[in-house]
């Protein structure tokens, strides 16, 4: 047994350049994705909360781009488009939305990296600054493109009609899966035009498509209560209550679980590395 699987380390050192039984490609997003998860949760309370408003900020910027392609053209999936721009922008400021906190940072933890404590904090903070950020800039837009309102409550009643059924659940999830993935597939391209591409992308199947995410639907919801909707903030927080917890699992359970699975021989080597003594870094948990 031990021969064999000196044989399967040549061979894979033989194909590429490091000896672990994952290809090298994601050796080193695994890399990149603890070294960034690890930033982000040791980020000061200061960084975090101008980080997570500024994200909500970008996405407003997203919201206005859709909303004058809606009102040009009448097309959700060219609206859709049109807010990727918004995450292009959060990509671009370096700016946080809440589920992109969905894998590097689990990376970072579970690496020993960073702690539960701080995963928590840094979802915690972000989401309610996401929240305020794109709170404060839909009012903006509203205040400075009236002729908008229509659309923003019509689109708005749409995300919130129905409450929790099979379908808007299954929106939900696909949405935090979505951006999760989209999170990935930036991990692992340096480049500008990949990163413009995966936003636009993103717009149009998260937005375009109708899913229920809760910052990016949110900002929307808000600048419909701004408009003057008949939309309490009560029937928004009940709303937030079943969509944000199907956002994580679609982006928790479906994507970064199984990634974890993947690459589990790293973990254990960042482990392993963080702390020799300890014997039980090879322990699946």
């Amino acid at each position: 047994m031990a021969g064999r699987e000196r044989g399967q380390a040549q061979e894979r050192r033989r194909l590429g350049a490091s000896d672990e039984p994952v290809e090298d490609a994601l050796v080193e997003e695994f890399e990149k994705t603890v070294a960034e998860g690890a930033n982000r949760l040791n980020r000061t309370w200061r960084a975090l909360i101008i980080t997570g408003l500024f994200g909500g900020i970008d996405v407003g910027i997203g919201l206005l781009a859709m909303l004058a392609v809606l009102d040009a053209t009448g097309s959700k999936l060219l609206g859709g488009i049109a807010f990727g721009i918004g995450l292009y922008a959060l990509r671009l400021a370096h700016s946080e939305l809440f589920t992109e906190d969905f894998l590097l940072p689990i990376n970072a933890v579970v690496s020993r990296h960073g702690t539960w404590w701080q995963l928590l904090r840094l979802w915690a903070a972000t989401l309610a600054t996401n929240l305020l950020g794109g709170w404060a800039f839909s009012w903006l837009v509203v205040a400075a493109f009236p002729r908008f309102d229509e659309i923003l409550v019509e689109t708005a009643k749409g995300y919130m009609a129905g409450g929790p059924t099979l379908e808007s659940g299954s929106l939900a999830v696909l949405a935090g899966f979505t951006i999760t993935l989209i999170t990935r597939m930036n991990q692992g391209s340096s480049e500008g035009i990949a990163t413009l591409a995966n936003s636009l992308i993103s717009g149009l199947l998260v937005v375009g498509l109708g899913m229920l995410h809760g910052a990016l639907s949110s900002s929307v919801i808000f600048g419909a209560m701004h408009a003057g909707a008949d939309i309490p903030y009560v029937d928004w927080l009940v709303w937030c209550a079943w969509v944000i917890p199907l956002n994580m699992a679609g982006g928790l359970v479906i994507l970064t679980l199984p990634r974890l699975v993947r690459t589990w021989e790293l973990v254990v080597r960042e482990r392993a590395a963080q702390d020799p003594e300890d014997e039980t870094s090879s322990v699946i948990v």
